[in-house]
């Protein structure tokens, strides 16, 4: 299966990341397992997870995804065949939302997330979100030193800005710090403009491994959420909402079109268009039910021809 160098951290990965976000959220331990057996059944090799992953869920603490991802590494000794992404710099207090990236806290949660993920290194740390009170060296140095140590492989950026992300490279470079290898954007058919107006070239020219979040719109661009009463589907129906208007619709009709065309689902065809994006190492995806992640990891290996990703990207114009 076609492999991806994640910018020049010397991993490679299979262009299709689990989101382990649904772990402890959506779906429980047992489902968790069967999910996580199957990704590797099916050549899949990327887990995308963060330390506070579940902790919007009444009764959990943060660290719940972890917890379960490193059981499940335990109880089937896969450490070897799987990347694992981690992420640091958010409150674990549900009422909290300041950002961290001081260094010692990226240090005590570093060591909080091995012990969850029951391994001894992380093999790409990422910022969560940019933390504007903590100068970009002293995080950096926080990286430095986790490397050093053998705990991170490599480190990523999630949530940042153009800018912050130029001064972060421009600082590893100036000092000899690590340097982001990595950023993880929201990106998908319709949220495209804030990624690749400002962000994707940028990432193209520190030839960065991009990894995408919400690449689905939040299950938006599966086509089950067609008007308001849709939204009642799942858990995360309400965040759909915005997606409902004129462009919208309009993405959803080209999809159906493409995926009834193929023989496959419009979900499948939306990650698809995003693994055919040139700056795009690979898109983050969930699924609750393993007949679900089958299909969506159709997406890897359905070569949509230019013609059909020009016909998506002009439905989907902004």
């Amino acid at each position: 299966m076609e492999k991806r160098h994640l910018g020049d951290s010397g991993i490679s990965i299979v262009p299709f990341v689990f989101g382990g976000n649904v772990f402890g959220w959506t779906v429980d331990e047992k489902e968790s397992f069967e999910l996580l057996d199957a990704f590797v059944d099916h050549g899949l090799d990327c887990i995308d997870t963060a330390d506070v992953y579940s902790r919007w869920v009444p009764g959990n603490q943060g660290g719940e995804s972890e917890t379960i991802i490193g059981r499940w590494l335990k109880n089937t000794s896969k450490r070897n065949s799987v990347v694992i992404a981690t992420k640091v710099g958010s409150s674990m207090s549900p009422n909290d939302s300041r950002k961290n990236l001081t260094k010692a806290y990226i240090i005590k949660a570093a060591e909080d997330s091995l012990r969850r993920l029951q391994t001894d290194h992380i093999d790409l740390y990422q910022s969560h979100y940019d933390d504007l009170q903590t100068p970009v060296q002293e995080t950096l140095e926080a990286y430095a030193q986790l490397i050093k140590d053998g705990k991170v492989r490599a480190i990523g950026a999630s949530n940042f800005g153009a800018d912050r992300l130029q001064e972060s490279l421009r600082v590893s470079k100036e000092l000899g710090l690590p340097s982001y290898v990595a950023l993880q954007p929201e990106y998908n058919l319709y949220d495209r403009e804030g990624y690749e107006k400002e962000l994707e070239p940028l990432c193209r020219e520190n030839k960065l491994g991009v990894i995408t979040y919400y690449s689905l719109a939040s299950g938006f661009l599966s086509g089950k959420y067609r008007s308001e009463a849709d939204l009642k589907k799942s858990k995360r129906g309400q965040g759909v909402k915005k997606y409902l208007n004129d462009r919208g619709i309009r993405i959803l009709n080209a999809l159906d079109e493409v995926a009834k065309n193929y023989g496959t689902t419009s979900a499948t065809v939306a990650l698809a268009w995003v693994i055919n994006r040139p700056s795009v190492t690979a898109p983050i995806a969930s699924a609750t039910s393993v007949p679900q992640l089958k299909e969506l990891a159709k997406a890897v290996s359905l070569n949509l021809p230019t013609e059909v990703l020009d016909q998506l990207t002009k439905a989907s114009a902004y």
